[in-house]
């Protein structure tokens, strides 16, 4: 009787034990699976770039993978295997790869032959064009750290490769784009002894320059060619630059700016590189252009007015104003966090979604506390119809209203720059098959 008392008794402290954990387990994953399938009717479960591929024959379920993501929900776990849930917000930490204890996860491109977004290169990131090397976000592959990283490593390559110059106004080299790729690639340059010029259409930092004022950016360590490393895993945009000026002047680089690529052309082995000031030549290119490209417009009436801006640098410098910002991404949304934030400002976000899903997990926490506090009011499924001196005119779905407005932020992304390389000659993913293995594409 005893013993059957004790067996009664562990029994029912197991199910005390068990049944809540087996609830709360039951919980998480329906509440995945929900997460799973809305992300895949909205279309969010689709990557922008590189994400994490994930070998469910490997995967033991333990969730590491989901804790270390930086941005919090790109990864979940389903019924014991981890799935990719929110690709669009992957940006490439890597952080997940590092942590998955069985090696059932890595972060790469995928198979590219399916991407009419990523142009094909080898492994040292040269295109289909012979000695047309593509670098940087351009290539596929978001950071900084990667930037700099294969900005070095192309012009290493070309500096294996190159004949001795016997030409003095043909250049080894040039590099378009003063971003980190392209000044990783002219540190290079530097080091081998090459002769380079760098061509940009405006002050050399790249995207760094669009960045709002303050922003913190995660570069995770990496090392810059005759530089040394960058130790901190985030720099203000601030920080950033003064480091790449402080590298511009000790290593004197040659620096061009106002310069707009218009085309690359090649003839008898020499590059002709087109720009809006003049052409260069030289024997070897190496784009290093971003993707954000021109700016998307809405194409209304007023958008021509002095109050509508495509980029907001320093938000601190409005205050007490009517302020608009167009768009759902994370530029928008850090720009209406930062307008919120100053004295007086009225800030109201427009976004043709229903609600906010291609932002990082951090920028969706942040607007929605100053949207409960009034600090925002996102007015969703709405379109700018028309610009005004003093207001603008939005359309939803049940009406058109009209708001007071001093400024107007459109932030909307941009338009890369896909057809001029098309022009180049550079093949894309999904016009042929790659030239190496998908896995080692951009490694």
């Amino acid at each position: 009787m005893e013993s059957l008392f004790l067996w009664f008794i562990t029994l029912l402290i197991a199910l005390i034990i068990i049944v809540p954990y087996y609830m709360k387990f039951r919980k998480t994953q329906k509440e995945m699976a929900a997460r799973k399938l809305e992300a895949e009717k909205l279309g969010i479960n689709k990557p922008r770039a590189q994400y994490p591929f994930i070998d469910v024959s490997k995967c033991i379920g333990c969730g590491s993978c989901v804790t270390a993501c930086p941005e919090g929900d790109v990864l979940g776990v389903v019924y014991g295997k981890a799935v990719l849930i929110n690709g669009l917000r992957c940006v490439g930490h890597g952080h997940c790869e590092k942590a998955c204890p069985v090696g059932a996860l890595k972060v790469g491109l995928g198979d590219i032959t399916t991407r009419d977004d990523i142009p094909i290169l080898d492994e040292h990131y040269q295109s289909s064009v012979p000695g047309l090397y593509v670098v940087g976000e351009l290539g596929g592959l978001s950071l900084i750290r990667n930037a700099i990283q294969q900005g070095r490593d192309a012009v290493e390559h070309i500096a294996t490769t190159l004949e001795p110059n016997v030409h003095e106004t043909i250049k080894d080299v040039i590099i378009v784009g003063a971003g980190p790729a392209g000044l990783s690639a002219a540190l290079a340059a530097v080091k081998h002894n090459m002769s380079y010029m760098v061509l940009d259409q405006q002050d050399p930092g790249g995207t760094i320059l669009q960045y709002p004022r303050r922003k913190l950016v995660m570069t995770q360590p990496v090392e810059i060619p005759l530089y040394g490393k960058l130790t901190e895993t985030e720099y203000t945009k601030e920080e950033l630059l003064e480091i790449w000026n402080d590298i511009i002047k000790k290593f004197n680089l040659e620096i061009t700016t106002g310069h707009k690529l218009e085309h690359v052309e090649k003839a008898n082995g020499i590059f002709r590189v087109i720009t809006n000031q003049g052409d260069y030549y030289s024997r070897r290119v190496v784009l290093a252009l971003g993707r954000r490209g021109t700016p998307r417009k809405l194409n209304v009436p007023g958008e021509n007015l002095p109050k509508v801006s495509y980029q907001l640098i320093d938000a601190q410098g409005y205050n007490n104003d009517h302020v608009l910002v167009v768009g759902g991404g994370d530029s928008a949304v850090e720009a209406a966090i930062g307008l919120a934030r100053q004295k007086g400002n009225v800030v109201t976000i427009s976004y043709r979604k229903s609600k906010f899903f291609r932002i990082k997990k951090k920028n969706e926490d942040r607007i929605n506390q100053l949207i409960k506090k009034g600090k925002i009011n996102p007015i969703f499924n709405s379109q700018v119809v028309e610009i005004k001196v003093h207001s603008v005119r939005l359309k939803t779905d049940t009406e058109i209203i009209e708001i007071p407005n001093d400024y107007v932020f459109v932030l909307i992304g941009g338009i890369p720059p896909f057809d001029m390389l098309k022009k180049m000659g550079i093949r894309f993913g999904g016009e042929m098959k790659p030239l190496v293995e998908p896995e080692v594409v951009h490694s």
